[in-house]
């Protein structure tokens, strides 16, 4: 079992983040161990309910079941929590789980933060995506018309609990898109002020084959390696008033395609990893990297074999990204590659020019 520990110096909280892979029967006790009062509410995935619900074991009366989807972590959804936890009368001395990958995790820490005006709130994520990113920092939102992530608090949880025995069922596609993040950690990290050199581009590019193997031995440290940088950023800046902005990485132009899309034909993911590609290319314009590490990038990605996502047209991605909680009223605002594993924020005002 590997313990780490998020320390929040603004507010002098702490919570600790497990990351095992004892039996999932386990696990309920393992959460309770972690509540202070007697009523809690499970916000579960539809999937994993299906496939770990017995095993787990929850009552039924307790569990609010999420259906599978991007398009699910809306506010009628949301709502539909917090009736939930009406109905079963929680207090402020209770708690709501989440049990599930990024949508369930961000939609019930949501919840948890505005019900009562805040209860405690215990993240156990299933996939490699929650896992390595969402489920760690405190981001809680939900989606809206206008566009991804706008409507949301940032509300720490209790505890993270990672068993790595979830990843196990992951489709490939699935899997992917939690590598879709991973990259991205690869080429922040010595932006990320963390104390240790994990070199994550060399831990990818060595261990790549049995990554995509599911080595749960790799998939451990990996997990490990990102939530490490992860916590370093949030540490230093949890409301993403500077620091923070570095994970945004790949995100605004990946965020726009996902709504162009519905949030449908693309995985979150595949479009973080369009992002990159589009960051870099912006960056190469910008005569703020050179084309060695442009093809160094394309190396490293190629390997994962991600979907590819067709070219969008860029008068049509535009309205999208000023509806970014990142932009201003005249500036969209990139992370772009600077350096090796470094990255800075930019603000480009011109935008149809710049690629």
């Amino acid at each position: 079992m590997i313990t780490l520990t998020v320390k929040i110096k603004e507010n002098e909280k702490s919570y600790p983040i497990i990351i095992e892979n004892n039996d999932i029967k386990e696990l309920k006790n393992q959460i309770f161990s972690y509540l202070k009062g007697k009523k809690f509410v499970v916000v579960i995935s539809q999937k994993v309910d299906k496939l770990y619900g017995n095993l787990l074991g929850f009552e039924k009366e307790d569990k609010f079941i999420l259906k599978d989807g991007e398009e699910q972590k809306n506010l009628k959804n949301y709502e539909k929590i917090l009736k939930f936890c009406l109905e079963k009368k929680l207090t402020r001395e209770d708690a709501i789980i989440a049990v599930g990958g990024g949508v369930a995790g961000d939609i019930a820490g949501f919840a948890a933060s505005s019900y009562m005006r805040g209860i405690d709130f215990i993240q156990v994520p299933t996939t490699l995506l929650a896992c390595v990113d969402s489920s760690v920092g405190g981001k809680t939102a939900v989606n809206s018309f206008f566009g991804k992530n706008l409507i949301g608090s940032f509300y720490q949880p209790k505890a993270v609990i990672i068993n790595t025995n979830f990843l196990k069922t992951l489709d490939e596609r699935i899997f992917k898109t939690g590598l879709g993040e991973v990259v991205k950690y690869a080429f922040i990290e010595k932006s990320c002020m963390c104390p240790d050199d994990f070199n994550l581009i060399n831990f990818l590019d060595a261990n790549y084959k049995k990554i995509l193997d599911y080595d749960m031995t790799t998939l451990k440290e990996l997990i490990k390696i990102c939530i490490s940088l992860k916590i370093s950023v949030v540490e230093n800046d949890e409301k993403e008033s500077g620091l923070r902005k570095i994970l945004n990485f790949g995100h605004t132009w990946g965020h726009a395609i996902e709504k162009l899309t519905k949030y449908k034909k693309y995985t979150h993911g595949e479009c973080v990893v369009a992002g990159i590609y589009f960051a870099f290319n912006l960056a190469l314009k910008n005569n703020l990297i050179d084309k060695n590490y442009m093809f160094f990038m394309q190396d490293i990605v190629k390997k994962f074999n991600f979907k590819q996502i067709p070219d969008f047209d860029l008068k049509k991605v535009i309205p999208v990204m000023k509806t970014d909680k990142k932009a201003t009223s005249d500036f969209i605002r990139f992370i772009l590659p600077v350096d090796y594993s470094t990255v800075k924020e930019f603000e480009f005002n011109d935008i149809l020019t710049i690629s």
